[in-house]
């Protein structure tokens, strides 16, 4: 079997948020120019960010991940089944970050992430860019042409 890729753990978490009842997108960009692997947004409207890492090196190397706390109520890690481990380190902060462990065809929550509620004003702001992204991809999908008619 080869190795899994980002794409599979993207997969495979994104079915377990959509069954949980989360409406996830994966790759969406952050006010600060950060991407964000997914973003997923509840019935209620709380927002999770799910970083994912399939290599030791990327997870060792990554420090943006600070980041996408300021946008999000809640924050998890996505990781290969050999990488769970490393999670449990105090850099990737345990006590308040969520992990999955996945693979490309599923996902299994084994540490629940912490809330941590966003300000008013973010979360309208963080839910408005969520909603338009959501839009313009779909928008992508329906016109072919949508790049030519954007330049109009």
């Amino acid at each position: 079997m080869p190795p899994l890729t980002s794409v599979d753990v993207c997969r495979g978490t994104s079915r377990l948020l959509w069954l949980q009842g989360w409406s996830p997108l994966a790759e969406v960009t952050l006010a600060d120019g950060h991407r964000a692997d997914i973003m997923a947004i509840s019935r209620t409207g709380e927002i999770l960010i799910v970083e994912v890492k399939v290599s030791a090196a990327d997870l060792k190397g990554d420090r943006k991940w600070h980041h996408y706390r300021d946008y999000c109520d809640r924050f998890a890690w996505a990781v290969t089944p050999d990488l769970a481990d490393r999670l449990a380190e105090e850099r990737y902060a345990p006590d308040a970050c969520g992990l999955l462990v996945a693979d490309r065809h599923e996902a299994v929550w084994v540490r629940e992430a912490c809330e941590a509620k966003l300000p008013p004003a973010r979360r309208k702001a963080v839910t408005l860019a969520f909603a338009r992204t959501g839009a313009e991809r779909a928008l992508r999908g329906l016109d072919p042409g949508f790049e030519g008619f954007a330049a109009w």
